[in-house]
């Protein structure tokens, strides 16, 4: 029998592709993510069925659509009696191990189950000074988080059973929002980094879901977001014992004469001439703290290949490299995730194997996250259970010559009108060629939703020509046939993975 491959799947927090430098988009440098491409196959076309982080970590581990597995929102724990992917990898012969992040419930009903070894955050989890929940017991571990996560992965790995396989979850919290970077990385990104052509849109000829949406970086960002704190009471400028910082928005007013902003750390002080020049310095704080943030997962990633490296586990091991989902960089404007518009829909998704996989490829054909866990299966040797939807994805990972490969992502949002986002619910799939949402706008009274009931709209977007998803074509008249044909679809797909629609 051949020996079953080792399996260490790392997954950050809200990263997003264009964040990634062999995504070719110019705006970070990650050498040692990009290993993983050079060495193996990059994902173009990887999609996430909830652009949410609870319902896609069930996704990931179930291989279940969330209407399957009931995590449909974030207020929506897994029960762990639900069977997964490290339970059927256990029963297999594996030791399991996941470290880091877990957001899909605290409590004896909602920790993790199928693995050896699990130590994770409680919630989302600190940037400093952690909080961890190990196997069952809380500890506060002293650090920065994401080195924490790699110190412990790294931890297991030298300790693991050199007979057994073993598959290791690598959850990081970063680059989740708020975004701490570590202190030696606050000084990157001197120069300021491009504004995306669509940071101004106004959002005509779309939906009203974008023009409701609260996740603007000109308006919705606060001021612990981008390291920033006010003076209180009228405080002198730099009087640091009256300075606080705070969840509350910054405001953005016409006049900004009045308004002074105060780095956190240094003591910085801010003033702006106008509405634009602080819409431009929200911006580059937003992102730049978010590219340091990235730089230690970057860090983090060359750690766990060099420990591969050293140990001589690299020819046997599969190597993945993901985010729960995608994340906006200011495009449209805006920060955060949710839709199931392009920034935030596709996942990074770079994975590496040796004996399989050819060295810098890519791949254009369609994936899932609820792909991955029959693809760990399927490289484990093992049985792909019936309840599972998702389909390997070792045959893209072959370059095989694929036969009726999938040719649709399904993504449902169930979070309607969330308080903080304002995000409505909807679902659609995406072809190669085209998008199709239907925003039903309603919350069904699931945890964390409004009830709804605003005017149910479509939208189609035709991604060959218009990948900025800025033109509405629902209603164009030479769209009428594909669109017949794009509801068919959707239709089928919902059948098929047994969605209800919303009428």
């Amino acid at each position: 029998m051949k020996k079953q491959p080792n399996i260490l799947f790392i997954m950050a927090d809200d990263h997003a592709s264009k964040a990634i430098s062999s995504y070719g988009c110019g705006i970070n440098h990650t050498p040692n993510i990009d290993r993983i491409a050079n060495e193996g196959m990059r994902f173009d076309h990887c999609y996430v069925t909830n652009s949410i982080c609870t319902p896609s970590r069930a996704a990931i581990l179930t291989g279940t659509y969330n209407h399957v597995n009931a995590v449909t929102t974030l207020e929506t724990p897994m029960n762990n009696r639900l069977p997964n992917v490290a339970k059927h990898l256990k029963t297999g012969g594996y030791q399991t191990a996941i470290i880091g992040k877990w957001h899909l419930g605290e409590g004896s009903a909602y920790e993790p189950s199928g693995f050896d070894f699990w130590s994770v955050l409680p919630g989302q989890g600190d940037y400093f000074d952690p909080l961890f929940i190990e196997m069952g017991e809380e500890l506060v571990e002293a650090g920065y988080v994401t080195d924490i996560i790699t110190d412990k992965s790294i931890n297991w790995l030298s300790q693991a059973d050199k007979q057994k396989p073993f598959f290791l979850m690598c959850h990081h919290k970063a680059p989740h929002r708020e975004w701490e970077p570590h202190p030696k990385n606050r000084s990157l990104f001197a120069d300021d980094v491009v504004v995306p052509s669509t940071f101004d849109d106004d959002y005509k000829n779309r939906a009203r879901a974008a023009a409701e949406a609260k996740m603007r970086i000109k308006d919705d960002l606060t001021y612990d977001d981008l390291g920033l704190v006010q003076p209180e009471g009228g405080a002198e400028i730099g009087e640091k014992s009256r300075l606080f910082s705070s969840k509350r928005k910054i405001p953005n007013p016409d006049d900004t004469s009045e308004l002074c902003l105060i780095d956190k750390d240094t003591g910085e002080n801010f003033k702006f001439n106008s509405r634009e020049e602080l819409s431009q310095f929200k911006y580059q704080r937003y992102i730049k703290r978010y590219l340091r943030t990235i730089a230690s997962i970057d860090e983090s990633v060359g750690r766990l290949l060099d420990f591969l490296d050293t140990h001589n586990l690299t020819k046997d091991t599969l190597v993945i490299y993901t985010s729960d989902q995608g994340f906006f960089l200011g495009e449209h404007g805006w920060f955060d995730k949710r839709f199931m518009y392009e920034e935030s829909l596709q996942m990074p998704f770079l994975a590496k194997f040796p004996s399989e996989v050819p060295a810098g490829s890519i791949c254009s054909q369609i994936a899932c996250n609820v792909d991955f866990a029959p693809t760990f299966l399927d490289f484990a040797g093992l049985t792909i259970p019936s309840y599972m939807q998702g389909e390997s994805l070792r045959p893209l990972l072959n370059q095989a010559d694929i036969q009726n490969w999938q040719q649709v992502a399904y993504h449902r949002y169930w979070m309607h009108r969330d308080p903080d986002h304002n995000a409505y619910s909807h679902y659609g799939i995406r072809t190669q060629k085209y998008k199709l949402i239907y925003w039903y706008n309603e919350g069904f009274d699931l945890p964390g939703t409004n009830h709804g009931g605003e005017d149910k709209e479509w939208e189609l977007f035709d991604c060959e020509n218009d990948p900025l998803e800025l033109f509405n074509v629902f209603n164009e008249p030479n769209y009428h046939q594909i669109i017949l044909q794009l509801i068919q679809i959707l239709e089928e797909k919902m059948l098929e993975i047994g969605d209800e629609p919303v009428h």
